[in-house]
């Protein structure tokens, strides 16, 4: 840890974070991380305390995270959520302290609770900080994976890229999130926060900063291509948009590659349990990935991947270890390989049975992408007494066509594509958004 803040802090008077008009350099971040520090200590938040920390990418809610790795706490980090949902979380972690920077006056309270889980003990014997972080939840309970801080910063020390302009699209409590942060920090980066993440919102903080490279997920991207919203606004500056958390529609990457041509479009892969991996894609418009680099290995069995990692947790707070003897975790990713490259499917609970036929949900939404009139669609299953299940469509239109029109054109262009049962036997159509608050689609 202590060489992550040896590197800040030879990039001085460098630009650390640019907050609308508002530029922080890395010496303001570190005076403000120090500030904290002291303050957490003072309070008794020392090393192997659980803390939440309730914030965004504000300089406080970045100095304050700092400030944790510092004095090696296990930090929890929270996005706003429905009550019930932090409560639980709260639970589930058994915080001890409790920082809520979200409000004009910062508050920090104890809870009363005395966090003694199995992974947290680990991290106080090696006197390593610790980072928690819950799933989306979106196929079940939301499960608490803890991970080793410390590693996930050091694994970006050493080689010094370029120092680039980044957006922090995911938010701190989504490993994208973290690894984007520690990425740039540790590079001498410059961190763009953005006020809002609808696409005009995000698009316009790009042009007005400058931003060179935009992490972020393929729903997000297909949001961005409605309307042709790309050609709004000038994005000369970008270099690089990272996609992933859930597998990219071929349609969207294939416009978003024509609209962005000189983009370099980068396929991510990573999970709170493992860290994010290495990856190099075949190409800007190709979903096949090579995955791997150093601390990472990984097999294919019965078509689902499994990752081996020196950044995986040490385990779940709320469910059993996932490992198997080798170190391996199962990430119930449905995958397809060609030689040193993999192609992701998709998730194998979302995996659409019809009468012993598998329907990947990613490649029937990719098909009715291409129909003109539709903005979004998500595609699952839906149970029949004769097949077990059948296809259904959920389609936000583009403003115009007429409900009987659309569903016809759909259900004629996937005749033309697509195999007979692939093709949606229930189409749905409203103007409701298909993303979670983390820009994913939501199947539940």
């Amino acid at each position: 840890m202590k060489a992550l803040f040896e590197t800040m802090l030879s990039f001085g008077e460098n630009e650390a974070m640019v907050i609308g008009e508002t530029v922080i350099t890395y010496d303001d971040l570190l005076s403000r991380e120090e500030y904290w520090a002291a303050r957490f200590a003072d309070l008794g938040i020392l090393g192997g305390s659980v803390a939440v920390l309730d914030a965004d990418y504000g300089v406080d809610g970045v100095a304050a995270l700092l400030a944790l790795m510092r004095l090696q706490a296990i930090c929890v980090p929270l996005s706003p959520l429905p009550e019930a949902k932090r409560r639980e979380f709260l639970t589930v972690c058994s915080a001890e302290y409790v920082i809520d920077l979200r409000g004009p006056d910062p508050e920090i309270s104890t809870t009363g609770r005395r966090a003694d889980h199995e992974p947290y003990e680990r991290l106080r014997c090696r006197g390593r900080a610790g980072l928690v972080l819950f799933s989306s939840g979106t196929t079940g309970r939301s499960k608490a994976s803890v991970l080793d801080l410390e590693s996930l910063a050091d694994a970006h020390l050493g080689a010094r890229p370029r120092p680039r302009r980044t957006m922090t699209f995911l938010n701190f409590d989504h490993i994208g999130g973290v690894n984007t942060l520690l990425h740039s920090l540790a590079h001498g980066g410059t961190v763009i926060t953005t006020p809002g993440r609808t696409p005009d919102e995000v698009l316009r903080v790009v042009q007005d900063a400058r931003v060179q490279v935009l992490p972020v997920t393929p729903t997000f991207l297909t949001m961005c291509l409605i309307g042709k919203r790309t050609r709004a606004y000038d994005l000369s500056s970008l270099e690089v948009i990272t996609y992933g958390t859930e597998p990219m529609p071929e349609q969207t990457l294939r416009k978003l590659h024509e609209e962005l041509p000189d983009v370099r479009l980068k396929q991510t892969y990573g999970l709170s349990e493992l860290g994010i991996m290495s990856t190099r894609s075949r190409s800007d418009d190709s979903l096949w990935v090579r995955l791997g680099g150093p601390g990472f290995d990984y097999k294919v069995v019965d078509g689902l991947l499994w990752v081996k990692s020196d950044k995986a947790m040490l385990g779940y707070l709320n469910a059993p270890y996932s490992f198997d003897e080798d170190g391996y975790f199962n990430t119930q990713d449905q995958v397809e390989v060609s030689g040193d490259y993999v192609k992701i499917l998709g998730r194998r609970s979302e995996i659409i049975n019809v009468a012993g036929l598998k329907v990947y949900p990613n490649e029937v939404e990719s098909v009715i992408l291409e129909v003109p009139d539709v903005a979004d669609v998500t595609v699952s299953g839906r149970p029949n007494p004769v097949t077990g299940q059948v296809v259904q469509a959920r389609i936000k239109p583009v403003n115009g066509p007429s409900v009987a029109s659309l569903r016809e054109a759909v259900r004629r262009h996937c005749s033309d594509r697509l195999e007979e049962y692939k093709v949606p036997v229930h189409i749905e159509i409203s103007d409701e958004e298909h993303h979670s608050e983390r820009f994913k689609k939501a199947r539940a």
